[in-house]
């Protein structure tokens, strides 16, 4: 949006001249400074009474400076995400709301670097084309964030950024990193899915989604199941039962004769302290002879040929060791 909605109220136009009205000015902009991370619009500046001589004025002695059409920097120093995302929308104007990766680091996405600021628009208007801003103009916006920098909802912006990523690895990277970071609910993320009509990446989101939600565990014991027969490798054993000094323990893949496991990884393994209890089980189990290889879920999606490649190698060394170890006994023998 060109003027985001302010608490500041209009005030008389300043007066007098010199540095009386120099020092009258970084007054009433310091508030706007300290709100929007040091970069304020044409428009904010007007609000709190500084005309565009004011600004002219601060801009030729060289304590502001423009930034595009609408915005003005009025704080020396690196800009801050925030006021980088303020700029795009001031810049864009036509009711411009944050939105994709863009809107996912406003609601506090961590660990991933973007170029571009993508905004949003509502179909019918002109958006202004700016440097290092990425404008989609849409039939409908959808739902945004009740507050902070103007953003569509996470729901919707988890979908966009994955529907605009540069590849299918980032598209799913991005929905992992939704789900770790606990930046959307799932319920909500599938239910908006469910009334996208089309998208370039039907078939990939549609199974990434249902990948990072909790439940899907099941289904990557399936598909890894069938992978195996189109690779001609012997078909395991699934949800194979462990006894350990801590209690049952459940494998999802086993070839028991070969002492060779696979652990297939949804999204819920990397929630809470769930790495922590999956390390422990891991450890004992391969203390106890077996060799175990973890596969995340999104990798069987994504690399499949090169976990495939992965296991079949460790199947080929069980049957090695087997073959010139013949009384070598199985874990389940012990």
């Amino acid at each position: 949006m060109s003027v985001p909605p302010l608490t500041h109220h209009e005030v008389a136009p300043l007066t007098g001249r010199g540095r009386g009205r120099r020092d009258a000015r970084h007054r009433r902009a310091a508030p706007l400074a300290a709100e929007y991370d040091g970069v304020a619009s044409r428009a904010l500046l007007r609000q709190v009474g500084l005309t565009r001589h004011d600004i002219r004025c601060e801009v030729e002695a060289g304590r502001w400076r423009p930034h595009g059409v609408e915005t003005v920097v009025i704080s020396p120093g690196k800009p801050t995400p925030r006021a980088v995302w303020w700029t795009a929308l001031w810049e864009t104007g036509c009711g411009a709301v944050l939105d994709g990766v863009s809107a996912l680091q406003a609601s506090g996405m961590l660990g991933f670097d973007s170029t571009v600021v993508h905004v949003s628009v509502r179909g019918g208007r002109r958006p202004r084309r700016t440097a290092g801003v990425v404008a989609h103009t849409l039939r409908s916006v959808g739902a945004t964030a009740a507050a902070g920098v103007p953003r569509t909802s996470p729901e919707v912006a988890a979908v966009r950024a994955a529907q605009w990523a540069t590849s299918d690895q980032q598209a799913a990277l991005l929905l992992a990193m939704c789900a770790q970071q606990r930046l959307v609910r799932m319920d909500r993320l599938q239910d908006f899915w469910q009334t996208v009509g089309r998208s370039p990446r039907q078939a990939l989101i549609d199974r990434v989604i249902r990948d990072v939600s909790d439940g899907a565990q099941a289904l990557g014991e399936l598909d890894f199941a069938r992978m195996c027969r189109s690779r001609g490798l012997p078909e395991p054993s699934r949800q194979v039962v462990r006894r350990l000094a801590t209690g049952r323990a459940y494998l999802d893949v086993e070839w028991t004769d070969l002492g060779v496991a696979v652990e297939i990884d949804g999204g819920h393994h990397f929630h809470g302290l769930r790495p922590v209890e999956d390390a422990l089980r891991q450890n004992a189990i391969a203390a106890d002879g077996t060799v175990v290889l973890r596969i995340p879920l999104l990798g069987l999606r994504l690399e499949p040929e090169r976990f495939l490649d992965q296991v079949e190698h460790a199947l080929r060394l069980a049957r090695d060791r087997r073959a010139t170890s013949p009384w070598r006994r199985s874990p389940h023998d012990v």
